[in-house]
């Protein structure tokens, strides 16, 4: 027998074996895309976690984004210690070798909470008095973390992670997530939809369209930004003298073209447009009667203290009662107002006032219709804000801050966690971004930790490589 080494050079060996690993690679990437292409190409589609791993105890999330960053010591988190030593040097104990965002270098004092916080409701929960109505009316329906804390010290890294799992750029948003994993309940309608408001207070807080992004999954699972007045989709009505039939028709005939171009090249972008513009021709009947509240009665107008079609954060809050009954999986309203690092007494009282009757109404109208226990309401920011000075603001804060949810299976009325006495370090019950992923994505019926999509060669989850849990203990 010839040695297989009289065959087979060594310089020959490695030539030709690097050429089939680079083979299998690139077969194994195109199997990814072309898998994709199929999913995309599926208008049906169902998810991948089909049956749900678990029952589901929601249906639907609406995430209340509070873009800016959200004073906590403000808001939810009250520090009589801190009031005590207002204008005092905070204690070196408690910042040294902290990341701090702008007051780098500069001396650090103790800024007292700059509203009066009470008790409200049944269950006590300590609020500031900035929050009439949620106080008065949803109190005892919401559950109050208090011990957030996050990796991202800048808006938009912290936006990514808030939204992504991760600070790196180009990931899927939660939203996107949940559509694959448990695709749309409405076929007329964008199951993942988004809405920003602006109000008068604070720095305004700039928001990219990536925090909504499908990233590596098809494009079909990205976020719909809706316009909060005139059309919010662009062209979604045809122009005059297009009939509905000559608009079909020619839908027809551009999805016929992209049939031959997807079973030509497999680009999951192809079956992606496809799927997209049966979507969009479905929405040209769906979208304006979404829009038409006229048949809403008065007591819901009065409820949410507009008549809607105003681009207001009430506004939106009514349309996101309005797309969570026609089937939208996942409904994000950005109010963008929250960065207060001036003024931040007079600019955190103004903002609180601009949400506060738009989330009441929210959460009360879903409860009257029996869908509170199956919406899952999500409260809160990209992080916290410092309890020191930065003139009379405050600056960034990372390691220590608050969120609050309702409905879908948290326990009502209930307060989790803490920070340290002076609010700057969460030390009670820590929670991790991941932990809140894993949490909501358990209540949609997920294991996060058997949910995921093979990219470049990688098992990727919303909830990283990292541990996370599920916070069972805010749940009924």
């Amino acid at each position: 027998m010839i040695p297989f080494s009289a065959h087979v050079a060594r310089r020959t060996f490695l030539q030709n074996s690097g050429v089939s690993l680079g083979s299998m690679a690139l077969t194994s990437l195109l199997a990814e895309q072309n898998h994709a292409a199929q999913d995309a190409q599926n208008s049906h589609w169902n998810g991948v976690v089909s049956p749900p791993h678990f029952e589901p105890r929601a249906k639907r999330i609406i995430w209340l984004y509070m873009a800016g960053g959200m004073t906590h010591i403000d808001t939810f988190d009250n520090k009589p210690k801190l009031a005590e030593l207002n204008g005092m040097e905070m204690p070196e104990s408690v910042t040294k070798g902290q990341q701090i965002a702008q007051l780098q270098g500069q001396k650090l004092n103790c800024f007292a909470p700059q509203h009066a916080f009470k008790q409200w409701g049944q269950s006590g929960q300590s609020m500031a008095e900035i929050w009439p109505m949620l106080g008065e009316k949803c109190a005892d329906e919401i559950c109050i973390v208090r011990s957030l804390h996050t990796d991202a010290i800048n808006h938009d890294p912290a936006h990514t992670f808030m939204n992504t799992g991760t600070m790196t750029a180009g990931r899927p948003a939660m939203g996107s997530w949940l559509l694959y994993g448990l695709g749309a309940e409405s076929e007329s309608l964008p199951g993942f939809v988004v809405m920003v408001s602006t109000g008068r207070f604070g720095q305004k807080q700039p928001i990219a369209a990536r925090q909504w992004h499908s990233g590596f999954l098809p494009g079909q699972f990205q976020g719909v930004e809706f316009r909060g007045t005139g059309d919010p989709v662009l062209y979604v009505g045809n122009p005059k003298g297009v009939t509905q039939q000559r608009q079909r028709d020619v839908v027809d005939a551009v999805q016929k073209l992209n049939g031959i171009a997807n079973n030509r090249y497999h680009d999951p972008e192809i079956a992606t447009r496809i799927s997209q513009y049966e979507l969009a021709f479905r929405m040209q009947s769906s979208v304006p009667d979404l829009m038409d509240v006229s048949h809403e009665p008065d007591h819901i107008f009065d409820l949410y203290g507009t008549k809607g079609g105003d681009g207001s954060f009430a506004s939106n809050c009514l349309l996101a009662r309005r797309l969570a009954e026609r089937g939208t999986r996942f409904i994000q309203l950005y109010h963008r107002d929250w960065d207060h690092h001036g003024s931040v007494k007079e600019h955190s009282a103004g903002t609180a006032k601009e949400v506060d009757q738009g989330i009441a109404a929210l959460i009360t109208d879903l409860k009257q219709r029996d869908m509170l226990k199956d919406t899952l309401i999500v409260f809160g920011s990209e992080f916290g804000r410092t309890p020191m000075a930065q003139g009379n603001g405050r600056d960034h804060h990372l390691a220590g801050f608050t969120m609050w949810f309702a409905g879908g299976g948290f326990k009502p009325g209930f307060s989790y966690g803490a920070t340290d006495e002076l609010g700057y370090h969460a030390v009670e019950n820590r929670v991790s971004v991941h932990d809140i992923h894993a949490t909501l994505l358990h209540q949609m019926g997920i294991d996060h930790a058997r949910f995921s999509h093979k990219f470049q060669g990688l098992d990727s989850k919303l909830t990283g490589v990292e541990e996370a849990n599920v916070i069972q203990e805010l749940l009924v």
